[in-house]
């Protein structure tokens, strides 16, 4: 193991409905949906009309100014709607499935070892899996005509009922390391695998061969792959750095072994308004009402397709983002509490010692959606550097972004950055300023500045 980094500014945020650790085989979605807003900067431009068919592996739709960049779809069926928006924005593709067995499409297959670097580029870009590879800085789909300087795997999760990567895993070894060896083709520098140094990591993480393997301890954000960057190999003017997710290797792995594409995953559901928390065995993009259909209680609430930090609101017949390991269901908050934070609050969180709950350190909270405060002056309180891990200047940044002052921008890490990093600095914030699309406009404003 080459490096221990102990963490100490974070913040865990303890709720209620952490899945079981059981996998379900959820029955199969009818409809799947691959969702364009969930891969920020693209211009889709569709290769699929209405009711064409189309099998696991068909591109549905590309990049407008990087056509080799793919979309496919997860499953063999037909297109059944293309949901568009405002100037005919692609919103959806929706499949729907056909018949009980899948159809794929061929892709090579082989040991990437073997392979020349085009050939697994060409191979990730062919079969639609090249999107799971996202780079820093900007946070958007690396582009193919790069080489990162590394490549991260974070391959724990520390957000709130965040899924236990190590209990995916376990049975899936074979095609991780083939999805690691693809990776390791891409670049001349480093591999790291991340793993959480506070539990024992699974043999198929520890085991991982053509990796740098090292060790994170400490609170969230701990295990968000910027804060592991920030850390190990940080990302100044000029480089690049690309990163993963485990069941996204996982994908990768199959498609060099078997030569489809097939995003098969476990995903976590939970939350406080879920009867029974559990691991689901599903397919990426897949409609999600199978999973909660007479397992949630409660009236009014706030599905979210990831956690509840970064998460996206979809609704319960809603489509799986291509990014999210956990299905997370809420209570919406639309109530108004009598005096609000001046009441003594035993069952109340908070992330300071405003109620008496502090002293219950290791109690779980039901937590709904209420913003819990009005809109105030964006004002410097020192609560942003308790909970973000990095060494920089997280206000002035967001006023530099604010103010589009480009060079004061560079100095204080924007090419460091994600909105996901500072998704606690909007948790905690006394403002309620939405601070992580502050820092994604930051990031927008560069990519044009720099394009």
């Amino acid at each position: 193991m080459s490096k221990v980094i102990k963490i100490k500014r974070g913040l865990n945020i303890k709720l209620r409905g952490s899945a079981e650790k059981i996998i379900i085989k959820s029955i199969p979605a009818e409809l799947y949906g691959v969702k364009p807003p969930d891969f920020h900067g693209l211009i889709p431009k569709l290769d699929v009309s209405f009711g064409q068919e189309v099998n696991a592996g068909t591109s549905l739709f590309h990049d407008k100014y990087r056509p080799a960049v793919r979309f496919t779809s997860p499953v063999s069926g037909i297109v059944k709607t293309v949901s568009r928006g405002e100037r005919r924005r692609i919103l959806e593709v929706v499949i729907e499935r056909t018949g009980e067995d899948i159809r794929y499409e061929s892709f090579t297959k082989g040991n990437p070892l073997e392979m020349t670097r085009d050939d697994v580029i060409k191979n990730l870009l062919n079969s639609g899996l090249w999107p799971a590879i996202r780079q820093r800085p900007y946070d958007i789909i690396a582009g193919p005509d790069d080489e990162p300087k590394a490549i991260f795997i974070s391959a724990f999760d520390t957000a709130p009922l965040a899924p236990d990567y190590d209990f995916i895993v376990k049975e899936s070894g074979t095609e991780f390391q083939t999805g690691i060896n693809a990776l390791a083709k891409l670049t001349r520098g480093k591999v790291h695998l991340n793993i959480n140094g506070e539990y024992p990591a699974s043999k198929v993480f520890t085991g991982a061969e053509n990796v740098q393997l090292n060790s994170f301890t400490g609170p969230h954000p701990a295990g968000n792959a910027g804060i592991q960057i920030h850390h190990i190999d940080p990302v100044n003017k000029g480089d690049v750095i690309w990163y993963v997710t485990p069941q996204d290797i996982i994908s990768i792995g199959r498609l060099f072994l078997h030569g489809i594409y097939d995003p098969s995953k476990i995903i976590a559901l939970t939350g406080s308004e879920v009867l029974k928390p559990r691991y689901f065995r599903l397919i990426s993009g897949s409609s999600i009402s199978n999973i909660v259909r007479d397992n949630i209680t409660g009236g009014c609430l706030r599905y979210i397709s990831g956690n509840v930090l970064t998460g996206t609101k979809i609704q319960p017949d809603g489509y799986l983002g291509y990014y999210d390991s956990q299905v997370t269901v809420i209570p919406e908050g639309y109530h108004y509490e009598l005096l609000g934070w001046a009441m003594p609050g035993f069952k109340k969180y908070s992330s300071t010692r405003t109620f008496w709950s502090w002293l219950a350190p290791g109690k779980s909270y039901r937590l709904d959606t209420n913003l819990n405060g009005g809109y105030r002056s964006f004002v410097l309180t020192g609560q942003y550097e308790k909970v973000l891990p990095m060494d920089i200047y997280p206000m002035q940044l967001l006023k530099a972004i604010l103010v589009e002052d480009i060079e004061l921008m560079e100095n204080l890490g924007i090419y460091e950055v994600a909105p996901e990093d500072f998704a606690l600095c909007e948790f905690v914030c006394v403002s309620k300023t939405e601070i992580q699309k502050i820092i994604r406009n930051g990031l927008d404003l560069m990519i044009r500045e720099m394009s």
